[in-house]
């Protein structure tokens, strides 16, 4: 069961970030502009974002065994939509359904092998789930390069079919877990509310053009956002059950990783969207050779994890996010100087680097989260925190194609200036989480990342 469940999970994290590389293709393909195509990424992390609050009623009601087959079969067939749109729309409503069934799939997935694991057994299952995290992003933008070159883009989701339907299979063999005796009222409320203002604020945000923009389209997506989300955010710290439970901000740590935590997510997460489109569009490149070196971020991503927690050991998760924080700051401002000039070895060490401090970023973040949340209250902070990384990552890639639109005319100098200066700009923004960095206490998180705490620091 939790080899099937790691499958699935490979299969949900790979389709997130595969196809990057054939965005030019699928630009061109669908009559639009390589940089509107980001909405179809966007409208899956978003939907997933919402849902993931919704799964554990879903389990509740329903049971993990059908709540998770669904989900499978529902990220099947919207891969095969996915394959044959013919309209970038087509396109984005195929990926909110697939965003539909990762946001089942994860969650109901995991607690099916936590929950029916012998606890001798955990520690194995839980590395079996962790491996799709850690390879599927090093693996997806040379295969997805590698599908959109030598066939055909639509092949990048026509992969999903044989596996999704041996995963249907084995999970009716394999995965049990019926509804619960009592299941808590699911919020509709909540939800409607919640992912109303989301999806008004990205239409407003995908609204904005180059030429041509209409202002009152984008005046009015934002005001009802505004509107949709202050009221989501009154009905959930006054209804007794609600989607999410804000009061667990109170906790300092999570409230750091939910603020400061997700504009550095936001900010990371755009950069394995813009370097595909730059290396194709301004360098070049081929999407499999722009593939392969976007995946040298990823192993480094996924080489320094073994190095992390000792860093923090050894640091404090105080002073591993301030000075990787800098390092990211100056890191932006290398990534603003590539262009096709420079060594191939040189470019993929700068993406490599780029890649570990992101790693070790994320992990100093994660292990903050829950520092000092104790008691039920884990449940409710974990929610909260899983959909807005995941929404943190949508935004985050909505926002690097709305710079790159409204900066292409004002720096001039080509496409190139464009993609340097965008560099910049997400470089300021990331040193915008430096200031809770800042404020945070020396020995804040000691007990979860092992640091050895000194008599002053107390």
């Amino acid at each position: 069961m939790a080899l099937l469940v790691a499958g699935a999970f490979f299969m949900e994290i790979l389709d997130a970030t595969i196809i990057t590389p054939a965005i030019p293709l699928i630009a061109t393909s669908l009559g639009v502009e390589p940089v509107d195509v980001n909405v179809a990424i966007t409208a899956y992390l978003v939907t997933v974002a919402v849902l993931i609050p919704a799964t554990g009623w879903m389990t509740d009601r329903f049971g993990i065994r059908p709540v998770f087959i669904a989900a499978i079969a529902v990220f099947t067939l919207a891969s095969l939509g996915c394959a044959f749109s013919v309209s970038l729309p087509m396109l984005v409503a195929m990926r909110i359904l697939q965003g539909i069934g990762g946001a089942m799939m994860v969650p109901v997935g995991r607690l099916a092998v936590l929950r029916y694991s012998d606890k001798a057994d955990r520690v194995r299952a839980i590395a079996l789930l962790t491996w799709p995290a850690l390879a599927a992003p090093v693996i997806a933008p040379a295969l997805g390069g590698a599908i959109a070159t030598v066939g055909s883009w639509r092949w990048i989701f026509l992969v999903n079919i044989p596996i999704g339907v041996v995963g249907f299979l084995l999970a009716l063999k394999l995965i049990r877990g019926g509804p619960a005796s009592a299941a808590r009222p699911l919020d509709w409320r909540g939800m409607l509310a919640l992912g109303g203002g989301i999806a008004a604020a990205l239409i407003a945000l995908e609204s904005v053009r180059v030429t041509g923009t209409n202002w009152w389209q984008v005046a009015t997506g934002t005001a009802v956002a505004v509107v949709l989300l202050v009221l989501a955010v009154v009905h959930l710290l006054r209804t007794p059950h609600p989607l999410i439970t804000l009061s667990v901000l109170r906790f300092r740590s999570l409230r750091i990783t939910v603020t400061a935590g997700s504009l550095y997510r936001m900010v990371i997460t755009a950069v394995p969207f813009l370097l595909p489109l730059q290396f194709q569009l301004v360098f070049g490149w081929t999407p499999l050779r722009a593939g392969l070196m976007v995946a040298a971020l990823f192993v480094g991503n996924l080489t320094i994890k073994p190095a992390t927690t000792p860093l923090m050991r050894r640091f404090g998760i105080k002073r591993v996010l301030l000075v990787n924080g800098v390092l990211s700051v100056l890191w932006f401002a290398l990534l603003a100087v590539l262009h096709p000039g420079l060594p191939i070895w040189l470019i993929a060490v700068i993406l490599y680097v780029s890649g570990a401090l992101r790693s070790i970023g994320f992990t100093a973040y994660n292990t903050l989260a829950f520092a000092d949340v104790v008691g039920d209250d884990l449940t409710h902070g974990n929610t909260l925190n899983a959909s807005v990384q995941e929404l943190a990552s949508g935004v985050g890639i909505a926002v690097a194609a709305l710079l790159i639109s409204q900066l292409t005319p004002l720096v001039g100098g080509g496409p190139g200036a464009a993609y340097s200066a965008t560099f910049l700009v997400l470089a300021a923004l990331l040193a915008v989480t430096l200031i809770e960095t800042l404020r945070l206490p020396r020995n804040a998180g000691a007990e979860v990342s092992g640091t050895r705490i000194r008599r002053r620091d107390r």
